[in-house]
């Protein structure tokens, strides 16, 4: 029978470990990798078959929910459940709408997130109660969120504008032209509402893109 094969992926390798341990208590005959970064995450999804990838929402290069969107743009189906320490009505529509497999917080009792991997395990989505019961009286209808309106390269822009970066330093990191840049920030204000860099800055630490 061939072994099951799980990536975990978590930039704090104390919370690696303990995922690791109790998914082996679970699945004593399960292959187990982990990784300590979102990139990492990516290529392991791209280069290997898994049975479940198991991953932190807020990697310091890549988040969870970009990492999930990626994959699925390329077609890759894995199930992937996302772990965090933010509360789930914060994040789990936003896992459901870009095609994870669920979401569960890192303060979770043992018994819960055993079940939550052996539902997603299953092909099935898993979530508390209670946000399915706001999922269903939303009805699908659900208003995006601000930073779902813009573009991925205008996404880029906003993140490293959070961080600090200038107009010429953003156009250097981009290889793209200074006018171009200014161009991106213009329609982020314009599409995303906001007057001016330390609104977007705001913004983005509050929804946690940085």
């Amino acid at each position: 029978m061939q072994k099951m094969k799980i990536l975990i992926a978590d930039d704090y390798e104390l919370v690696r470990r303990g995922t690791s341990r109790i998914i082996e208590e679970e699945f004593p005959d399960s292959e187990i990798v982990e990784v300590s970064c979102g990139f990492e995450a990516e290529k392991k999804a791209r280069t290997e078959k898994w049975d479940i990838i198991i991953m932190d929402m807020s990697m310091p290069d890549k988040t969870g929910l970009d990492v999930l969107k990626q994959l699925r743009a390329e077609s890759i189906k894995t199930p992937i459940l996302i772990l965090s320490i933010h509360p789930e009505e914060q994040y789990s529509l936003s896992i459901l709408k870009a095609g994870g497999n669920g979401y569960i917080p890192k303060n979770c009792p043992h018994a819960d997130f055993i079940k939550a991997v052996k539902k997603v395990l299953n092909g099935k989505i898993y979530i508390s109660n209670e946000i399915t019961e706001q999922f269903i009286k939303l009805d699908g209808n659900i208003e995006k969120e601000k930073h779902e309106l813009i573009s991925d390269r205008e996404l880029q822009v906003l993140k490293l504008i959070a961080r600090g970066k200038t107009l010429s330093e953003i156009a250097t990191e981009l290889s793209l032209g200074v006018t171009t840049v200014s161009t991106y920030r213009s329609r982020l204000l314009e599409k995303m509402n906001l007057k001016n860099n330390a609104e977007l800055m705001h913004y983005a630490f509050n929804n946690y893109l940085v």
